[in-house]
């Protein structure tokens, strides 16, 4: 650290120092980072999980799938059976809604079908009462 004496111009003013002494706000920069780190929790590698006690229930029996096809010229397969109209599909989803464990529905639609055939296939099995449906083979869609 130096030191300003002046000028040496002879005058006995002394010249004033404009420069900022930052030695005192360096030290409490310091002990702020000192006291961040350590109240900082020591992180651990593990995470501490609850998990549930005893044993799980036996699975029952595999559920029912259902695969609907909507194919290209947007008509519609249960089960590879072809439906002539969509009063058929929802009288199909009637019958698996009516069903005290309801089958999971598979929907399986063509890249080229029509979206409101699909939409609508998806709009029935709600409205009737079906929540276990699924849209499958969309990694045709990816290109």
């Amino acid at each position: 650290m130096g030191m300003n004496v002046g000028s040496g111009s002879g005058s006995g003013d002394p010249e004033v120092m404009v420069d900022i002494n930052t030695t005192p706000l360096i030290d409490v920069m310091l002990v702020l980072l000192i006291m961040l780190i350590i109240t900082i929790p020591i992180q651990l590698h593990s995470v501490n999980l609850n998990m549930p006690v005893g044993k799980p229930p036996p699975q029952t029996a595999p559920p029912e799938v259902v695969k609907i096809d909507v194919d290209a010229d947007s008509i519609t397969y249960w089960n590879g059976e072809r439906l002539a109209d969509r009063p058929a599909l929802e009288a199909k989803l009637r019958s698996a809604a009516a069903q005290e464990v309801q089958p999971e529905l598979h929907l399986r639609p063509n890249k080229l079908a029509k979206y409101d055939i699909v939409a609508g296939v998806m709009v029935s099995s709600q409205r009737l009462g079906l929540t276990k449906i699924g849209i499958v083979g969309s990694e045709q869609f990816v290109e």
